[in-house]
């Protein structure tokens, strides 16, 4: 982990309009500050998908203030866990940082039918990480 302690994570796909918003969307509501939480994208897009931001406000994030960034090395050296959703090789590597590949169906052009089990299970994960990264943290009130 970084010096300040509290652990880092960077989530990145390909445009940060989708997946990737939805993880950090998760990420900042369920750990409440404990964890630092950035995300980005190799070829970012103008806006988040407005789909992937009604399905959060379903379950009660609102992702909708957030603006797609683009991928930078300083983000990743930042970050103690970087995870990529479909973004390939561009996320850089360096020695010493933990890289985790989540295979997600990428939400973009697809309606809220299709978005909702993409959601459902970044959740998931998230609360794996979380349980990963906060051993001592019951996620299941969060």
């Amino acid at each position: 982990m970084t010096e300040t302690t509290k652990p880092s994570v960077l989530f990145v796909c390909v445009h940060n309009a989708g997946r990737s918003q939805m993880a950090a969307g998760f990420l900042t509501h369920l750990a409440a500050g404990r964890i630092e939480v950035r995300s980005a994208g190799s070829a970012p897009r103008d806006q988040v998908n407005q789909v992937a931001v009604e399905a959060m406000k379903e379950v009660g994030i609102d992702i909708s203030t957030e603006v797609p960034k683009i991928l930078t090395i300083d983000a990743v050296r930042a970050s103690d866990v970087c995870i990529t959703m479909g973004c390939g090789d561009a996320c850089p590597v360096f020695p010493g940082k933990r890289y985790l590949d989540w295979t997600l169906d990428d939400p973009a052009g697809q309606g809220i039918e299709a978005v909702r089990p993409i959601r459902d299970e970044i959740e998931r994960r998230i609360k794996g990480l979380i349980t990963e990264l906060l051993p001592d943290t019951d996620t299941a009130e969060a």
